[in-house]
């Protein structure tokens, strides 16, 4: 089964969120266990479906179904060997690790969508040019981001609790 298929979506790295959520609900309200009459395959087509829509929900994980779908996904979990990258790697995580207010948080967001932006043209070209080593080299990369993005959202959750935590609060 081709996720993009499933998803009536052209096989691309960029698409239409709007249209893989509603055609996710589509689905699922389709082969949901409690409506279908045969349980058995409408749970195994549910996870199915699930799967796909977590493969293409996020750039990282998209990027590397493309790879995946020409036989190119080998290796994706080595690490990364861009030198230059790592050091600024390390520096982005050094600026989360001492970011203490959500002003902070906000301008590393930005940066990162930056590199994020610079990485999926960088697939793109790869990808196009069938250039898998590199192509591999950029999920690795793009995958990293996504964490980042993600451990930022964690960390103003954390701020947004310790700001709605005080010990003058009546329990």
């Amino acid at each position: 089964m081709n996720y993009f298929e499933l998803f009536e979506l052209p096989i691309a790295l960029d698409l239409d969120e709007k249209q893989l959520k509603a055609k996710y609900l589509s689905l699922q309200q389709q082969f949901h266990p409690d409506v279908a009459a045969d349980k058995e395959q409408a749970v195994v087509r549910s996870s199915e479906i699930n799967q796909a829509f977590k493969a293409l929900s996020n750039v990282d994980s998209r990027a590397a179904y493309l790879l995946a779908l020409n036989k190119q996904d080998h290796h994706l979990d080595e690490s990364i060997h861009d030198f230059e990258f790592l050091q600024s790697a390390l520096e982005i995580r050094e600026q989360l690790d001492d970011a203490i207010d959500a002003e902070q948080l906000t301008g590393l967001k930005h940066d990162v969508g930056q590199w994020l932006n610079s990485l999926i043209r960088e697939f793109k070209l790869d990808y196009d040019e069938e250039d898998w080593i590199e192509a591999r080299e950029t999920v690795r990369k793009l995958r990293f981001f996504q964490k980042v993005l993600a451990d930022i959202d964690k960390k103003e959750d954390q701020l947004l609790d310790d700001e709605d935590f005080s010990l003058d609060d009546d329990f």
